[in-house]
């Protein structure tokens, strides 16, 4: 495992590590950052240091092993069959754990890497057809908006969708697609995913199915224990609250931080999100602030295009009356994360700034 192959071209890892002409650094500053990783990869040191995405705070570096992120590939890689020489998408940032997990699952497993810029429409433009990619969701939602790219997504082979989640419309639009889609669900801490959930085909289903090697338990406040000898070190306890059944598979309902205590009642952010997304125009979330009254209000904000009259409406045709929100309030934009995630601290004081305002009440 020491060379790895780019867009048909084989490097070895001593190439690499002595600065020698390499083909593709120099054709965009992602090539540069990906020959960055690999000279960090190839290198003697036993680890690697990586970003977590910050979808509950502030993004934290961790250290992990590099026999650690092998065994995560190989997990992958022999659940998916994929081959050396099959052609593999890299179309994610490389700051994160979804991005760099992609170059080691190539060098895994002798795929055929190629690397394209970051962006919101990595399949435009293009004439590779690929047996293998990971892709977030806003890339998938764009794809779908034109003929030329709702084709060569459907002819991506296997297609893993993570690092957000995946709404029940996006989820419908790909159901009857001809490949395999999945979407994933791990972290930082599991060196990428350790479960995945068919969504395209007969097999389609809202609950993930762990990875072979991989147990779960629940902590006394039903959030999910990941117990992944392969890619960690000790168990990983999440602040996901989650349903799992006596199967092993399991889904998610909302993270522990994100339950909102109103009038004695608890709120899950997540669920309230997910009734109102088919039925809103634009970006939004769930937030809340202390209330007098209630201990925590939920608040709701939109951006401006979204018809705060049409949004009052569907508030009260979907949510029971506990689960309205006190506040629905204009903001220029959602904060979001570096992972394209709502940024919930950032929300919260976006919204509490907001709502002191008297035209916002």
């Amino acid at each position: 495992m020491n060379e790895i192959r780019i867009s048909g071209i084989t490097y070895s890892g001593d190439e690499i590590r002595a600065d020698r002409t390499i083909h593709f650094t120099g054709q965009s500053p992602f090539h540069h950052q990906l020959c960055l990783f690999l000279k960090d990869w190839f290198s003697p040191s036993r680890t690697m240091r990586l970003r977590t995405s910050g979808s509950t705070g502030v993004p934290k570096e961790i250290t992990v092993r590099k026999e650690q992120m092998l065994q995560s590939a190989r997990m992958t890689c022999d659940f998916f069959q994929l081959n050396k020489g099959d052609k593999a998408l890299l179309c994610l940032p490389l700051d994160y754990i979804a991005g760099t997990m992609m170059v080691v699952r190539a060098i895994c497993a002798g795929l055929d890497l190629y690397p394209v810029e970051p962006s919101g429409h990595p399949l435009a433009g293009g004439a590779e057809l690929y047996d293998f990619a990971a892709m977030v969701p806003l890339q998938v939602y764009n794809a779908l908006q034109t003929a030329e790219e709702r084709q060569r997504l459907s002819q991506i082979r296997k297609l893993i969708i993570g690092g957000g989640a995946i709404d029940e419309q996006l989820a419908e639009a790909l159901k009857n697609f001809p490949n395999a889609i999945y979407a994933t669900y791990g972290m930082t801490e599991t060196v990428s995913h350790i479960a995945l959930r068919s969504i395209s085909g007969t097999g389609a289903d809202r609950f993930y199915t762990p990875l072979p090697g991989v147990t779960l338990s629940q902590s006394d406040e039903q959030t999910l224990i990941i117990d992944a000898p392969r890619v960690a070190d000790a168990p990983v306890v999440t602040n996901d609250i989650a349903e799992v059944r006596e199967d092993g598979t399991f889904r998610i309902i909302g993270r522990k931080d994100n339950v909102i205590n109103t009038g004695g009642i608890k709120v899950q952010t997540e669920e309230v999100e997910r009734i109102l997304r088919p039925h809103m125009t634009g970006n939004f979330a769930i937030t809340s602030l202390p209330n007098a009254k209630l201990g925590e209000a939920i608040i709701l904000l939109i951006e401006p295009a979204a018809d705060p009259d049409a949004v009052r409406e569907a508030v009260k045709k979907l949510l029971p009356r506990y689960q309205q929100p006190l506040h629905i309030l204009t903001v220029d934009a959602i904060p979001l994360t570096g992972s394209g995630k709502t940024d919930r601290t950032a929300t919260k004081n976006l919204a509490m700034k907001t709502v002191s305002l008297p035209d916002s009440v």
